[in-house]
């Protein structure tokens, strides 16, 4: 199942952390999409970004690892106490042979991933020499994603570096906020204020060093604050090269998201 790049091509592994439990979608990873497990659509996605030549799932669920392996992709049991996805994306990390040198973190409950954003990621990392991480930010289109604590917003440098991520929204748009008594109120009324706003999506790509560092440090207080792992990188100095996609991010999280991604791959196929 993997792919190999021309060699002027520069190349990496998706890591695929994925877990069997889940609060409102029990066994997630393993729900049916037109014939195929979640995980291994994942998979799919993640090995035909061009610049990925290798997908690797790391689950502490033995179901969720046959399942892959039966589909011909790789898989590896982790630990079954970390708090984090990046904390098992970390330990997988270290297993892995040290010519992979960028790991792409594809999150397990997004079967819609595109493989054009995971390119651009990879490809921002390569060229930023100062950045340690890349990830991915979308327009926001609508006053209740801005107001939702449910929905990262990030703002960054004109360099492209993230300058801060927040449930919040940011940046504030102070004067139209006071000018119509509250920011839901002058969203509603000027609604080019939108394209002031970022939406954080959960792909990351990290170089190998960095992230066995990153793993090793305690949360920190603004992390805590938040409930916003990436958070802990900006307190600790590191450079976030944050990536605007057009394509949009699709999490399953509720059945009802289920239902509109088997929607979506029944009409692609």
């Amino acid at each position: 199942m993997n792919h190999t790049d021309s060699p002027a091509q520069f190349s990496a592994i998706a890591v695929i952390p994925a877990r069997f439990h889940s609060t409102r979608l029990p066994g997630k990873p393993l729900l049916d999409i037109c014939g195929r497990p979640m995980i291994v659509r994942v998979c799919e996605r993640a090995l035909a970004a061009a610049n990925v030549s290798r997908v690797l799932v790391a689950t502490d669920d033995e179901r969720i690892r046959d399942a892959v392996r039966a589909a011909g992709y790789e898989a590896m049991m982790t630990r079954a106490d970390h708090l984090s996805g990046s904390d098992r994306l970390a330990e997988a990390a270290a297993a892995l042979d040290e010519s992979f040198d960028i790991i792409v973190n594809v999150q397990g409950d997004e079967p819609q991933i595109s493989p054009r954003a995971i390119e651009r990621a990879v490809a921002a990392l390569r060229d930023d020499t100062e950045a340690a991480c890349a990830t991915t930010c979308e327009a926001v289109l609508s006053a209740s994603d801005v107001l939702s604590s449910d929905v990262v917003k990030v703002v960054s440098d004109e360099r492209g570096h993230a300058l801060y991520f927040s449930r919040s929204p940011i940046p504030y748009p102070r004067e139209a906020a006071r000018k119509f008594g509250s920011l839901a109120a002058a969203l509603e009324v000027e609604p080019e204020l939108l394209a002031a706003f970022r939406k954080h999506t959960g792909l990351y790509v990290y170089r190998r060093a960095f992230l066995l560092e990153y793993a090793r440090w305690p949360q920190s207080a603004l992390e805590r604050a938040e409930s916003l792992e990436q958070l802990r990188m900006l307190e600790h100095g590191a450079k976030i090269r944050v990536v605007e996609t057009e394509e949009k991010s699709i999490g399953v999280d509720t059945p009802e998201d289920l239902e509109r991604v088997r929607a979506m791959f029944a009409a692609d196929s």
